[in-house]
């Protein structure tokens, strides 16, 4: 199965109508997200990793360099730095190697890792990944967990597939996947699943959507 919203519009449209809803709703989360990627830094990252990245990630590596802290502001983990994608796919590529993780442990099945998978975002050791594998999977965004391997099982069409669907949830109201907008005590974003709203013995807010009249407007520019 593949999950995707109706209409996938562009990273930055996406990223747009994200920056909005932050700005106005959780301002100190709209503060942890980086400023746009160098591009030199860019350049030699895919040189070190000998993998050309795809023009989504490029794009939104563009807008945000990852994040300056940690904080829950995208549904599944979150996303990392041009830095923090080569550290982690390097570390990756290591331990698959010592533990023939590359090896899928049954016909059929996904490795631990693959060579053609590249991190975009991250979480105690469970990753989202773009497949780069050539075929009908190419560009879909998919997670490698740490105790299991990968899972395709439910992967995004794409990183842009993913961003709309994120900010879909929080200018209109919805899910991503199985995961909720909430705000916090502090006002921050935070994603939780449905039957989980209560944050170190705070209760969690359901995320406002924009007004309508301002969310039409956005990521027409």
């Amino acid at each position: 199965m593949s999950l995707g919203p109706a209409r996938v519009g562009t990273v930055t449209e996406a990223w747009m109508r994200m920056e909005d809803w932050l700005r106005r709703y959780a301002p100190r989360s709209a503060a942890v997200l980086a400023p746009p990627a160098d591009p030199g830094e860019l350049a030699a990252a895919q040189v070190t990793l000998g993998l050309i990245f795809p023009d989504e990630l490029v794009e939104s590596l563009r807008r945000h360099d990852g994040l300056t802290a940690w904080a829950n502001v995208f549904p599944e983990a979150p996303l990392l730095s041009v830095a923090q994608i080569v550290e982690h796919r390097q570390m990756c590529m290591d331990v698959a190697e010592n533990v023939d993780g590359f090896t899928p442990t049954e016909p059929g099945a996904e490795p631990w890792w693959h060579e053609r998978w590249l991190p975009v975002a991250e979480d105690n050791g469970n990753s989202q990944v773009i497949d780069l594998r050539p075929g009908p999977g190419h560009g879909r965004l998919g997670r490698a967990v740490h105790d299991n391997g990968g899972d395709f099982s439910d992967a995004w069409p794409s990183l842009a597939a993913y961003l709309t669907a994120t900010a879909d949830a929080l200018t209109a109201g919805g899910a991503v996947g199985h995961w909720h907008p909430y705000l916090n005590a502090d006002d921050e974003l935070w994603w939780s699943l449905a039957d989980e709203t209560n944050l170190h013995g705070e209760a969690l807010r359901p995320a406002p959507p924009l007004p309508a009249a301002t969310a039409s407007g956005l990521g027409t520019g």
